[in-house]
């Protein structure tokens, strides 16, 4: 690898030898940057100069049967009845008051996440279908549809009605085979349910099965790894994503005091040329994607909108990303929850909690969220949005290519092999200052 006298490429050196995974990068600017708006702002006009022809609709449903040792979502685990009854009206009337304020014209894609949503039971699932029915201007069945689930929570009448609405992908996440690495991380599930729940899944014929695996558990052997992705490869899913364990604060891992596997890079390489081998393109350094199977849709998550309903769940237009409060513990969570619930509906047609994005923040999120896709970043696309070229705007791609992170082709920007294997430390290197302090000062709770 080339070496450099510049000091902010040396910084990037250090940063990938100290640390091989500093954070996902999946959106940016990252949730703990968000801050009270002040005054709220009226989702009409922020939404009035939008495209929003193509929006992407989450819904996030915060509820699950268990949480697991490394989880830091926004969810709730076995909430009473009362509790969510409370939160899927209050869904409700946010996405009537939601969809008069946007005024929406077309939705190019669904998903459902959370939390699991097939926590839910079948009436109460169906209710929520029928709301994105009766809200929001979509073809049901023609367009990608996604819905997490977990193992416990799917039986043949959840899956035929969310087959009936039009669900073409279905992700669940698995984490592992092996039952001891299961017990480290505080995941009680034996191996025969998942084998019975994706059984369950292929007889629904769900278009797309994405299965999800983590590595890098502290006493997680190579050989229980590869066993792991072997398994996973043995239903041929159709999608598979191999995440790298973080242990965060406030979750049931962070409260052991461990770490991560020191080999987290040797497993993921193990797990990259297993899929590889097997006839699987990889999409992203978490994604895999069979090379058979062509899931597309017209919604370009650099620049078009996305509307979030639910508690948790997030919004996004070119300047302005919001969302309600952000929190990790069970209490903190449930205040949240709390406060969403007891809204009159007028309230759900402002943004009173987000981040502002100037014209460098959104360059720098087409960048990070482009060039961590195998498909890279389009210089010219770049160039027609923002009125530069990218290296005049943001200048440390430059220093990328110079260390042979990542190189120009074809007026592309592509991360090179290695440099796809370390997107969880260049993603969080191109995050502006500004956003990094505000990570920084953020308050867990």
């Amino acid at each position: 690898m080339p070496t450099s006298s510049g000091k902010s490429i040396r910084g990037l050196e250090a940063a990938i030898s100290s640390d091989q995974y500093a954070g996902y990068a999946y959106a940016y600017p990252h949730k703990t940057s968000y801050r009270r708006l002040d005054p709220p702002v009226d989702l009409s006009s922020v939404w009035a100069d939008e495209d929003r022809s193509r929006l992407y609709l989450y819904l996030h449903m915060p509820f699950c049967e268990m949480r697991c040792g490394f989880c830091n979502l926004f969810t709730a685990s076995q909430p009473p009845s009362a509790l969510v009854d409370q939160t899927l009206s209050a869904i409700s009337v946010q996405s009537r008051t939601v969809a008069d304020s946007v005024d929406p014209q077309s939705v190019a894609q669904i998903a459902i996440g959370g939390g699991t949503p097939t926590y839910l039971e079948a009436d109460e699932l169906r209710q929520v279908l029928e709301m994105i029915k009766r809200d929001w201007p979509v073809s049901l069945g023609s367009v990608p549809f996604s819905v997490e689930v977990s193992p416990a929570t799917v039986d043949e009448t959840k899956l035929k009605l969310l087959m009936d609405y039009g669900v073409r992908r279905i992700s669940m996440g698995v984490q592992s085979f092996a039952e001891r690495d299961l017990s480290s991380l505080g995941r009680p599930q034996s191996n025969d349910q998942v084998h019975k729940s994706i059984d369950l899944i292929r007889k629904c014929g769900v278009e797309i099965l994405n299965l999800d695996l983590i590595y890098g558990n502290h006493d997680q052997s190579e050989t229980d790894w590869v066993r792991t992705v072997e398994r996973g490869l043995s239903y041929r899913p159709e999608e598979m994503f191999l995440y790298p364990l973080y242990i965060r604060e406030l979750t049931g891992l962070g409260r052991t005091g461990r770490s991560p596997a020191g080999n987290r890079r040797h497993l993921y390489e193990l797990g990259r040329d297993l899929l590889l081998q097997a006839g699987y393109n990889q999409i992203s350094m978490r994604m895999f994607r069979r090379n058979d199977i062509d899931y597309t849709t017209q919604h370009c998550c650099q620049e078009d909108g996305m509307i979030g309903l639910g508690p948790g769940a997030r919004s996004y237009t070119s300047g302005l990303h919001y969302s309600s409060d952000y929190a990790v513990s069970g209490v903190g969570i449930r205040k949240i929850i709390a406060k969403f619930c007891g809204q009159e509906a007028r309230e759900y047609s402002v943004a009173d909690y987000g981040v502002r994005l100037t014209h460098e923040e959104q360059c720098r999120r087409y960048l990070i969220r482009s060039l961590l896709q195998s498909d890279g970043l389009d210089l010219l696309a770049f160039r027609e949005k923002y009125g530069d070229d990218v290296r005049s705007l943001l200048p440390q791609v430059d220093e990328l290519v110079e260390l042979e992170y990542a190189a120009w082709a074809d007026q592309r920007l592509r991360l090179s092999t290695i440099g796809l294997a370390y997107s969880d430390v260049i993603g969080p290197w191109l995050y502006s200052e500004q956003v990094r302090v505000q990570m920084e000062q953020f308050e867990l709770r």
